[in-house]
């Protein structure tokens, strides 16, 4: 049976908020919140915004149909009930949003509300597929919406991050799974399929799949992964590799499908080894034969996480210790000798056959399979030797082509295509005259789009396109190119957390590119995508430190990959001063995000260049090479390393970056074995005020936690809190969410320790309630072991084992352990467990089954529990 197929859009639509509210009464509210939804660059829905040759409620009902976000915005009046109807359209609007449409409902604070409106709010309140929030002005509003439908983007995206790049015409991964779900049937794989599992159950824990590129072994490794959830019931995720091209990669790309935070502290091995522990997980790393020098890592890996499997994609076998070898294999095609009756017989039964009709009907839904094109069909299977990507390609053309159509210009083109590869295997050849075949269908435009799109990571927008457009034979037509290559089949187009995107296959683009490298373009090119993305990091990177920061960081990430493949055009066409400058806007982002230590790896790329670069360049270099040393390796070379950073940046004129650095190089000598606390002190105290007359608002916050913690480890408790306060109210007049949720949960920290219970109970749900919507695990882990804390102080012995039960497992899962952290919650834990041993082992029982939504649940006062609700429904 066919696999249900997806709606296809054209590549230009965005995700769509439906807007209901009454119009005249909230027209201010209603201008806030277009403009927030545009500043996301979404699509709003709204009444007023087109032409209505319908009646009013036809029009909504319309509306509503076609939206994928739905936000109410309430005031006083319940609005205009029509002749003849029960409710007004505001009611109906609200009962017709289907129940898993998202819902964001804000209210207005008002105290002459109508009684049918207050009903409904009441009625609102009580549905457990709503949010909703207070509000008191425009601008408020406006602020609310923005980062709510950031962080409503945020969790869509976190769901897909496990396979960020996607897989072989795939959608993104089911949050429970962490794999791409197929768009279309896997077929003829029954065989192999069974024998990788069978693999994997008799305990093969390294598992290469090895073949030409196009043979279907990305595919196989996901139906394989989807099919043995009882043998990994602690996670199966999809790491695409296709991207990576520097072996330094892999453990950052692991890291990052892991959703562990590589924020320099400690070695990220041994974070990911800590991860994987006890933990039946499997890994399918697709692609691996670009970082194939990568492989020991693997076998370190497997040695440090015994419960831990490899399931890997290659052209090239890994040749490491443990592996054992799958060779993926064409599908079966019939002998050429049947015609009519026994011919359809014989192509029913041969995998590629089969698969050839399914991808044709997928093009034309009146195909078949009939006496007369059946010898077509084995004829056009045999000659692309059951390579599924070749088939795939051939049967695109069934749009316009017949079979025999097809097979005749396969005959032609075929044997002239694989006679000037010659020195490549002869499924490589094949592979690479089928898709030279299909592309020389198409008009010369379109050929020419394609083969610029090589310079895109796997994925990317309309809009990113024809950015690229000017000067080029395709400028101003990119969506009719756009939509040619779809309908080849050479181009695939998904939904990614509400946006339309786009997609190559690894030898698809392996092609483009190879044909811009001839052409003499591929810098050219290069230089253009890299000046798209540099101009979206300089137009995006300033809200990193203030309101802007949840939206900031929802557009970044769903631009990585190609904010990586910018930073590697730039070094690679010897752009290094830029490459420096893109790698220094996005500072915030690396911290939040995690990505350290694949920076570090770029900016080593960058130096062992051995090109002129400004001190400036230098320093944004060294800087990022010495953050991970000064943590995981502390000594006086950082030090020294950070002062020369601080006198570049100051030479070139970055007193901020200067700034930053001096921060940097106090923190450091906190790390030294024997620690500098009274340089430190002041090197510290110097920042903060350099900082706060630059009005880095960020920094200076995260200075002032570090002045508190070397205050605390100095026993200067009042002093500590000044200075954590002082930094969460920084952070919080900035709008800057994760420091507000770092400062606020060493303050809470700080107050447990001090026996200030009530205080440090307010302080743990603030950041906790940070947390959630940043959708920062740490912090959540954090929050859950002051709020563990203050249980025990109170008596509570069962709540206080679950909760801390519940932070371990996050803190396993993400390959945190933190000394620090533990000296809070442990002692009254402890002392909890002297008196009451029952109650917390039946709490830490229960603790360890609950999911980070129900520890969430938990933690939380009543009322907290009833409005973060709808956002824990998503975890």
């Amino acid at each position: 049976m066919n696999a249900a197929r997806p709606v296809i859009r054209t590549p230009d639509q965005r995700l769509r908020v439906f807007v209901s509210s009454t119009l005249r009464e909230l027209a201010e509210e209603r201008r806030a919140a277009r403009a927030a939804i545009e500043r996301l660059r979404l699509a709003p829905v709204m009444f007023e915004l087109g032409a209505r040759p319908h009646p009013p409620r036809a029009l909504y009902r319309s509306y509503l149909s076609q939206s994928d976000v739905f936000v109410g915005i309430y005031g006083d009046s319940y609005g205009w009930v029509a002749p003849g109807e029960e409710l007004s359209g505001l009611e109906d609007e609200y009962r017709l949003a289907p129940p898993e449409m998202p819902k964001l409902i804000y209210i207005r604070a008002s105290e002459q509300r109508e009684p049918r409106l207050e009903a409904l709010i009441d009625r609102i309140r009580a549905d457990d597929t709503a949010a909703y929030l207070p509000f008191s002005t425009a601008e408020e509003l406006e602020e609310q919406v923005a980062n709510d439908l950031a962080t409503l983007l945020a969790e869509r995206f976190d769901e897909s991050r496990a396979a960020g790049e996607g897989g072989p015409d795939e959608i993104p991964p089911t949050p429970a799974s962490h794999l791409p779900v197929p768009y279309t049937s896997t077929i003829g794989r029954e065989r192999e399929l069974a024998e990788v599992r069978a693999l994997l159950e008799r305990g093969d824990r390294l598992i290469s799949l090895v073949g030409p590129g196009g043979i279907g072994k990305s595919r196989l490794a996901v139906e394989v992964a989807r099919a043995t959830e009882d043998l990994f019931p602690d996670g199966r995720y999809f790491l695409p590799l296709e991207g990576v091209f520097e072996t330094g990669l892999l453990l950052p790309t692991i890291a990052y499908v892991l959703g562990i935070r590589d924020n320099g502290e400690a070695a990220l091995e041994e974070r990911i080894a800590r991860a994987l522990t006890d933990r039946r997980v499997l890994l399918v790393l697709d692609n691996f034969e670009q970082i194939v020098e990568a492989a020991p890592l693997l076998v370190r890996l497997f040695s440090l996480a015994p419960t831990a499997s490899f399931l890997v994609t290659s052209r090239t076998v890994l040749r490491v210790r443990g592996e054992r070898v799958y060779e993926v294999r064409a599908l079966a095609v019939p002998a050429p000798r049947a015609g009519g009756t026994e011919a359809v017989a014989r192509a029913e039964r041969s995998p590629a056959c089969r698969l050839f009709v399914d991808r044709a009907q997928a093009v034309d839904p009146d195909f078949a399979l009939t006496e007369e094109n059946a010898p077509a069909i084995v004829d056009i299977c045999r000659r692309l030797e059951g390579l599924p990507l070749a088939i795939e390609l051939a049967a695109a053309k069934a749009r316009v082509l017949t079979p025999q159509g097809i097979a005749e210009r396969l005959e032609q083109s075929l044997p002239l295509l694989t006679a000037s590869a010659r020195d490549v295997p002869d499924r490589h050849r094949t592979m690479r005259a089928t898709i030279e075949w299909s592309v020389s269908l198409l008009e010369d435009e379109h050929r020419a789009l394609l083969e610029d799109l090589g310079v895109f990571a796997r994925q990317f927008t309309l809009e990113a396109v024809e950015a690229l457009g000017p000067g080029r034979p395709w400028d101003g037509r990119a969506v009719e190119g756009v939509a040619a290559l779809v309908d080849a089949s050479l181009v695939k187009r998904a939904d990614v957390s509400g946006r339309s995107v786009l997609s190559l296959l690894a030898v698809m683009r392996e092609y483009a590119l190879g044909r811009l490298k001839e052409r003499g373009e591929a810098g050219r090119m290069r230089a253009a995508h890299a000046e798209h993305y540099s101009a979206l990091v300089e137009r995006v990177a300033p809200g990193l430190r203030g309101p802007a920061q949840g939206e900031a960081v929802v557009q970044l990430g769903l631009e990585l990959p190609n904010l990586r493949a910018a930073v590697r055009h730039l070094v690679h066409i010897d752009r290094l001063d830029d490459a420096g400058d893109f790698a220094w806007r996005l500072l915030v982002y690396w911290w939040i995000a995690g990505f350290f230590g694949e920076v570090r790896v770029w900016m080593l790329e960058l130096l062992e260049k051995q090109q002129p670069i400004t001190p400036h360049t230098r320093a944004v270099a060294w800087f990022f090479v010495l953050w991970s040393e000064m943590w995981q390796r502390p000594n006086e070379q950082v030090v020294a390393g950070l002062a020369e950073c601080v006198r570049l940046f100051s030479e070139s004129g970055d007193e901020d970056a200067a700034a930053m650095s001096l921060a940097a190089r106090a923190t450091a000598r906190l790390q030294l074995p024997l620690p500098e606390l009274d340089t430190a002190e002041r090197e510290l105290a110097d920042a903060v005020e350099r900082l706060r007359a630059l009005d880095n608002r960020w920094a200076e916050a995260i200075t002032e936690v570090s002045r508190g913690r070397l205050a605390w480890l100095r026993g200067l408790t009042d002093e500590a809190q000044q200075r954590f306060d002082r930094a969460t109210e920084v952070a919080e007049a900035s709008g800057d969410l994760f420091t507000l949720s770092v400062a606020g949960n060493h303050q809470a920290r700080l107050q447990l320790a001090r026996g200030e219970v009530d205080a440090a109970e307010a302080g743990c749900v603030r950041t906790l309630l940070v947390s959630i919507r940043l959708h920062f695990e740490e912090g959540i882990a954090y929050g859950l072991e002051g709020l563990c804390a203050v249980a025990a102080a109170r008596g509570d012995g069962e709540r206080a084992g679950a909760l801390s039960a519940a932070a371990d497992g996050i803190r396993q899962r993400i390959g945190v352990f933190d000394v620090e952290a533990f000296t809070v919650h442990t002692p009254q834990l402890d002392a909890m467990r002297a008196t009451h041993p029952d109650a917390v082992a039946e709490g830490e029982r229960r603790g360890a089954e609950l999911t980070v939504a129900e520890a969430i649940t938990l933690a939380l006062p009543e009322h907290e529990r009833e409005r973060i609700a709808p956002l824990l429904a998503r975890w």
